[in-house]
């Protein structure tokens, strides 16, 4: 198999890329710059997309290149979130239509941000959309690979959590202040964290490499999400520290761009019911030990 990644650079991307290689799997590299070596694609991300000829003879891509959403949400900063997704994402998307012969497969990053805040609701991934920017986004961001499902190529959109791993991402963030004995929860607490272990996430999409029954969209899930209030007393647990300080909701409303509403105090109680359906399983189901894992 030849796999052609974007992002590889990412928290996801970069341990994916080890994965596939560790198994024998020949990986290239979309890059934003000239191609320095035969496996290495050129990607515009902001919408020329990839050139087609370079995408023959790859059996499939795995889009996870986006600016992240972890920042300050100024109008200029959500205007690049979107164009670095959607745009970017549909550009890709033509140029593995016109490819000849096209990769067989798109996986493309996506996000539960797509069933926006929905209280104690179950999620799988048959769920309406939600409301708000991100659920918007998203949205836009699964259409955006229409040309290469319409040209007949496998997609699927891997609706991504919390992904945990403690030297990127968000728990990274968290460990400082929480191993301080300064963490708490955000708000009330009562919104639903689904997470899931770096581990996992790139065990969940080597199998949807492989497996050709899996389509449209994953929730790349653990398949017990949490409150923030147990993963906040679980993750005080895990480093032996108290979690004393919660952090108003009316403070975290006040973020920019609505960072804080959709991001922080959002509850999404999603479940991998697509990837469980199909005979997936999960190493780290549980957060007790998933935390242990990780910080270990």
């Amino acid at each position: 198999m030849r796999v052609l990644v974007s992002g590889g650079n990412g928290l996801v991307g970069s341990a994916l890329t080890a994965r596939l290689r560790r198994d024998g799997v020949a990986v290239g590299r979309l890059v934003r710059g000239a191609p320095g070596g035969p496996d290495e694609v050129r990607w515009d991300p902001g919408g020329g997309g990839a050139d087609s000829g370079a995408l023959s003879g790859w059996d499939a891509v795995v889009h996870l290149a986006g600016k992240n959403v972890g920042t300050l949400w100024t109008p200029g900063a959500k205007r690049a979130i979107r164009e670095s997704r959607v745009t970017g994402t549909r550009g890709l998307a033509r140029a593995i239509a016109r490819a000849k012969p096209a990769p067989s497969t798109l996986i493309c990053a996506s996000a539960i941000g797509y069933y926006g805040s929905r209280g104690d609701e179950r999620l799988p991934e048959d769920a309406t959309p939600g409301a708000g920017f991100l659920a918007d986004v998203c949205v836009d961001w699964e259409a955006a690979c229409d040309p290469a499902r319409e040209a007949g190529v496998r997609t699927a959109h891997l609706r991504t959590g919390i992904v945990l791993a403690a030297d990127d991402g968000p728990l990274s963030k968290m460990l400082l202040p929480f191993r301080l004995g300064l963490g708490g929860r955000m708000g009330d607490g009562s919104q639903w964290m689904s997470w899931v272990t770096l581990e996992d996430t790139v065990e969940a999409i080597v199998f949807t490499l492989r497996e050709s029954s899996v389509s449209g969209p994953v929730n790349v899930v653990a398949p017990e999400p949490v409150t923030n209030a147990e993963f906040t007393r679980t993750l005080g647990a895990a480093l032996g520290r108290p979690t004393p300080f919660p952090v108003p909701a009316f403070a975290l409303r006040l973020l920019p761009g609505g960072f804080g509403e959709e991001t922080l105090l959002a509850s999404q109680r999603a479940v991998p019911a697509r990837l469980t359906g199909h005979g997936f399983t999960f190493r780290q189901p549980r957060l007790d030990q998933a935390l242990r894992s990780v910080l270990e």
